[in-house]
């Protein structure tokens, strides 16, 4: 893995420990000499996962919507920031620049960043491994939510796999950088979507 791309909150949440996970999440990428792609922001959670791989001498690259730019307070000091027209063409250039998917708590940006990526694998349009960092259960809702899925037929267990969870950022980024991809039949092609 060369880099990872994280997708996490413009706050930086109600509790110390969503900062203290983005600080670790930072100091394991840095160490293990894994850039960082995220969404360019200086604020919250993206704000303190930058400047903690930054501080650690790692490479940080940005991607955010032109629009965005005032509003999330575009972080001036990455290794790269690309500015793009569309919070489509955001996605696609991340996805394009990782070699894996990592999300830390965050909101509704969060939430449909990861599971676009995790559809995406599903559907055959990358093979690259997808990861939430649990931190201290944030997650455990939508992991159930997840799993009623698979109980109620919607998603494939197959499919459920897709989805990697730890606690501890070392671990996840081990799992991430060992995964294999389940052999799944690709439903279209990228001309397609």
């Amino acid at each position: 893995m060369r880099r990872v791309c994280v997708f996490c909150g413009s706050s930086q949440g109600a509790r110390a420990c969503y900062a203290d996970a983005a600080r670790a999440l930072g100091t394991v990428l840095a160490r293990g000499q894994i850039g960082l792609v995220y969404g360019g922001g200086r604020v919250g959670l993206m704000g303190v996962l930058a400047d903690t791989v930054l501080a650690a001498g790692g490479e940080v690259v940005g991607v955010i919507p032109e629009a965005m730019v005032p509003k999330e307070l575009a972080h001036e000091g990455l290794t790269g920031l690309h500015i793009v027209g569309s919070m489509h063409e955001r996605k696609a250039c991340m996805a394009e620049l990782a070699d894996a998917f990592v999300a830390l708590p965050g909101g509704y940006g969060t939430f449909e960043e990861f599971c676009e990526i995790v559809t995406w694998a599903q559907l055959g349009l990358h093979r690259k491994p997808c990861g939430l960092l649990n931190v201290d259960g944030y997650y455990d809702r939508l992991l159930a939510l997840f799993d009623h899925a698979v109980a109620e037929q919607f998603v494939r267990p197959a499919h459920r796999s897709l989805v990697l969870e730890e606690r501890d950022p070392e671990r996840l980024l081990l799992r991430l950088a060992a995964y294999r991809a389940p052999a799944l039949e690709q439903w279209i092609g990228r001309e397609e979507t």
